[in-house]
């Protein structure tokens, strides 16, 4: 199974690195990223065709809001409005953001991304974001850290699945931070042109394509770097 899913790694990072160069730039749509240009890339692309986004933005995991795939409508509870990032840890200096500004640091590029899932579906979406990579250095992340560990919200009364005791709410997840300067590693704030929906994490998610990229991290609120 490990040999398979290495090979399988491969094959994907390999169809994502086709093509040798960033193409035309893509106006986003009015009141989407706040008209910002985003830079379609094509190095990192696929040549499958988009999977359309009324099925993909149907057929979801974000285990807060349940455990069956039909989780979209209740998505919708979650209030993503004066959304805030707190970077904490081995910094030089400890941080927070609020995702308006975040978005307007870095420069966007669309990314087509592919999932594979071992359950004999798959997809592919265009999700728009920076990379991770960007977010570190701006951080200042002393020597002595060794690792990125990421908190999505706690909010109960929103995410009805939270007051379940079967996980240790709220949801964390971790990189090393030679995983986080991989050009690979992608923080999402849009998919289809526009503002990441809530059902895939609004409004700012992580995306690992050689790491279970369905499920990673959504909805962050919290980054630490630690030893």
């Amino acid at each position: 199974r490990r040999n398979f899913l290495r090979g399988s790694a491969a094959l994907t990072v390999g169809s994502a690195l086709s093509g040798i160069f960033l193409s035309k730039v893509v106006q986003a749509s009015q009141n989407n990223f706040y008209s910002k240009e985003v830079i379609k890339n094509n190095r990192l692309s696929t040549s499958s065709n988009v999977t359309p986004e009324n099925l993909t933005s149907k057929y979801n995991n974000f285990f807060e809001f349940g455990s069956t795939k039909n989780i979209w409508k209740e998505a919708q509870k979650l209030t993503t409005e004066n959304w805030v990032i707190n970077v904490s840890g081995l910094v030089e200096k400890p941080f927070m953001v609020d995702i308006d500004s975040l978005i307007l640091k870095f420069s966007l590029e669309e990314r087509i991304y592919r999932h594979r899932c071992v359950e004999a579906w798959s997809m592919v979406i265009p999700w728009t974001g920076f990379e991770l990579s960007k977010l570190v250095e701006f951080s200042q992340p002393l020597s002595s850290a060794r690792y990125i560990e990421f908190k999505t919200f706690f909010a109960p009364k929103e995410a009805s699945e939270q007051k379940a005791r079967w996980y240790p709410w709220p949801y964390t997840e971790g990189l090393t931070i030679e995983e986080s300067k991989n050009e690979l590693a992608f923080l999402v704030v849009g998919a289809y042109g526009k503002t990441l929906h809530k059902q895939f994490g609004a409004p700012i998610r992580l995306h690992l394509p050689w790491k279970y990229g369905f499920k990673s991290i959504k909805s962050i609120i919290n980054i630490s770097f630690t030893s």
